[in-house]
């Protein structure tokens, strides 16, 4: 039998540490154990795969343009990212509706994406939570500090530099220290890091660095504080809950839509006195440290990869019947 091809399109290059690029490598990986045979692209240009999986509705628009005017009669699956859901749609409809009208099927990464896409794409819309492994054992956390990460990229929709600004208001005796990992987006954000970790001896910005050092920071942190305007489903959540890592979140939808309704670890978004209120309760209340931790390593079975790859397995396998691919 002819095996099934599926061509997964994501824009980000191959050896990206960004999400989307993560996200790509790991269904690709996933599809395979299945038995398809999957190629990962940048962008869709021509032939005929039986199935195309493009990652981010806006930024691959163009691919899926072109994909649905040459293969009209075979399925596409677009999985919605952050920036799809809560700018692009508004921003930039035309580009963003479009990848989202053609699609069979469309996946979100957290299920809070329903209330924030029109009705009329609920029924294509399928939740797969993405997984994560255990972190390493290592040394115990250092003692004369107590130590906070941050991981992503520094951008404007993460809202960066808001837990360092949050540890400048923490008293004169705290022992908060933030370190955060993640590639600049740009000369401006690096000024900006840089600056701050002259200006504040709280922080340490260590840039882009590879994913074990990544997991390696998140073992030995007390906690991690992901403070993003909008996300589509960040993984370092699910990383953090399998890890049992106490979370402190900004309150939007793509954190509850992963850490839930009753999450105790939340703040209003971009407010840096509540932030830092959050941190000055977590490094003095071992208590509500322990309810972080607890209601987080509660959620961890949502990001297993067996649960992971069977949600993908099952859109696939809806998108197929649709065809009558067998």
């Amino acid at each position: 039998m002819r095996p099934f091809n599926v061509q997964m399109v994501t824009p980000v290059g191959k050896g990206s540490l960004a999400g989307n690029r993560a996200t790509a490598t790991r269904w690709a990986r996933m599809l395979r154990r299945e038995g398809l045979r999957v190629t990962l692209a940048t962008e869709y240009s021509s032939g005929k795969p039986d199935l195309m999986i493009a990652l981010h509705a806006w930024r691959s628009y163009r691919s899926i343009e072109r994909f649905r005017r040459q293969c009209p009669d075979k399925p596409l699956i677009v999985a919605l990212t952050g920036t799809d859901i809560y700018r692009f749609q508004r921003t930039d409809p035309e580009e963003t509706v479009f990848s989202m009208e053609v699609a069979d099927a469309l996946i979100g990464l957290h299920d809070r994406v329903r209330d924030d896409i029109p009705n009329t794409f609920h029924e294509q819309l399928h939740t797969v939570f993405q997984s994560a492994e255990p972190l390493p054992c290592h040394r115990p956390p250092v003692k004369s500090w107590f130590d906070v990460c941050v991981v992503g990229h520094l951008r404007e929709e993460k809202d960066s530099l808001r837990t360092a600004w949050a540890a400048l208001e923490l008293p004169s005796d705290s022992r908060v220290r933030v370190i955060q990992a993640g590639k600049a987006h740009n000369d401006k954000w690096r000024a900006l890091a840089e600056a701050e970790m002259l200006a504040n001896q709280r922080y340490q910005w260590r840039g882009e660095i590879p994913r074990w050092q990544v997991r390696r920071l998140m073992a030995q942190s007390r906690a991690m504080v992901i403070s993003s305007v909008m996300e589509g489903g960040a993984n370092v959540v699910s990383e953090a809950c399998v890890a049992g890592l106490p979370v402190i979140a900004s309150d939007i939808p793509g954190n509850r839509g992963l850490l839930g309704e009753d999450y105790p670890g939340y703040y209003p978004v971009g407010n840096t006195a509540a932030l830092a209120g959050r941190l000055s309760e977590i490094e003095r209340n071992p208590d509500y440290l322990e309810r972080l931790r607890a209601h987080c390593e509660h959620r961890a079975s949502l990001f297993t990869e067996a649960s992971e790859r069977q949600a993908l397995v099952q859109v696939v396998n809806a998108v197929r019947a649709r065809y009558g691919i067998q």
